[in-house]
């Protein structure tokens, strides 16, 4: 055991040194190499899991940011997910070399530095470790896609364009739901492999009238497409939309997702249309486990990319939403007019909202019960290159009247995650305990 640890404190030693390894590194390795950066920068880093796999192996969240252990008022949050299918590893490879970057050019970076200021990072290296424990290195095989169930947990999520929500969940994603209820994520993006492209919602469709021309169009479908051209253009050969061989030409290198195929029960509608997390599906190479000596031109082609796309958190309109006293006030609407949202946006419990908007003139309508609707026109900047949104704060006024407020559609109440028979079978023994020892303390008191 004392070998073992050593070996581990020497690797992340020479991985601090000379930077991280360009290899494929197992779930232990990865572990070992989030918590030394934790430790090496603990004044701009934050680790913690946002729950297990199937297998019992943790699913490690490195926040990186000015103030990483608590979000700040005015200061957006932004994640990347990685290896969401085991065998489509390169996105776990390129997430840790994200890390390995971001802490080692702080201050000295300025695109970076500004960046870990002026937003809040959260990087899942590993959603679905099991998959990736059990994967074979081969470009095409589907060994290690699923979790341990079997089940593809980018089929797994809830779906506004399903009849029903209330499936099984599996453990990953009910860990990433549970996750979506404690951060406002602005923007994210999920990585993949098999393709070279930049996907965005909708995935799915039931027909009804997002469904134009073969896409499914969301209300922000701009804003998105934006996002899109912003990854490939800054990736050396996304936007030549040549695709791979064995797939199709994807125009610039962007694709609507239902478009390409329709996905019911996808991680980047359920962000988008629940989470009011405007989130993209990157797929970053032909193969989805390239020999280890792709990696450093793969990192090469993307590493732009990721950053550039950091960036458009900063897209649009910010602010906070306060009562007559100056208390922030949680869950009012805030629309945008001609974008009706299945989901209106509301704020956050801090009274916050994020909106992202590409450059132009906007009315936005504030709504809540028990106040007077507020309607302001603003014009909104390109904000990436100030790293900050226009900030438009409003303070609601009460009325003598009934409310007008936006109702919120029966689907647009967050789906909990269905527990499985397995998991809820482990939590009676867990309740028997905790009464147990609770009865026990009462007649120890009483003694």
């Amino acid at each position: 055991m004392f070998v073992f640890t050593l070996c581990l404190f020497l690797w992340s030693g020479l991985s601090s040194i000379h930077g991280l390894e360009f290899r494929y590194h197992n779930s232990m390795e990865m572990e070992q190499y989030l918590k030394d950066v934790n430790r090496r920068f603990s004044d701009i880093t934050h680790l913690h899991s946002i729950g297990q796999s199937v297998e019992g192996r943790e699913l490690w969240v490195l926040i990186l940011g000015q103030h990483p252990r608590e979000h700040r008022t005015g200061i957006p949050e932004f994640k990347y997910v990685g290896n969401m299918h085991g065998n489509e590893a390169v996105g776990r490879v390129l997430l840790l070399q994200l890390i390995d970057y971001l802490t080692s050019s702080y201050l000295s970076d300025p695109l970076v530095t500004h960046l870990l200021n002026s937003s809040r990072v959260h990087i899942l290296p590993s959603m679905n470790p099991d998959g990736f424990e059990s994967s074979a290195r081969e470009c095409t095989n589907t060994k290690g896609r699923y979790n341990k169930n079997g089940v593809d947990l980018n089929r797994n999520f809830p779906d506004v364009f399903e009849s029903t929500t209330d499936r099984e969940r599996e453990k990953e994603v009910r860990a990433v739901m549970d996750w979506l209820k404690t951060e406002s994520f602005v923007l994210s993006a999920n990585l993949h492999g098999g393709a070279v492209v930049a996907s965005y919602p909708y995935d799915n469709s039931n027909g009804g009238s997002e469904l134009q021309g073969g896409l499914s169009i969301s209300p922000d479908d701009d804003v998105f497409v934006h996002l899109a051209k912003t990854y490939s253009y800054n990736h050396t050969d996304m936007h030549n939309g040549t695709g791979c061989s064995d797939s199709q030409d994807f125009s610039q290198g962007i694709t609507n997702g239902y478009h390409w195929y329709p996905l019911p029960g996808g991680m980047q509608d359920y962000n988008y249309v629940w989470a009011q997390c405007f989130e993209l599906t990157l797929e970053i190479s032909c193969c989805k486990y390239p020999p280890e000596t792709q990696l450093p031109g793969l990192w090469a082609a993307n590493k732009p990319a990721l950053l550039a796309y950091m960036q458009q958190v900063h897209l649009g309109v910010k602010g906070v939403v306060m009562d007559s006293y100056g208390k922030p006030v949680q869950n009012a609407v805030v629309e945008i007019a001609e974008r009706r949202n299945i989901c209106p946006f509301r704020t956050d419990r801090n009274g916050e909202y994020y909106r992202l908007l590409l450059p132009g003139n906007y009315t936005i309508k504030v709504t809540n019960p028990g106040h007077k609707t507020l309607t302001q026109t603003v014009q909104v900047p390109y904000g990436p290159s100030a790293f900050s949104a226009l900030t438009q704060n409003f303070l609601l006024q009460n009325s003598d009247y009934s409310s007008t407020a936006t109702q919120l559609p029966q689907s647009c109440t967050t789906p909990d995650p269905v527990i499985q028979e397995s998991d809820s079978a482990t939590l009676l023994p867990s309740v028997f305990t905790t009464l147990t020892l609770f009865f026990l303390q009462r007649l120890l008191m009483l003694s």
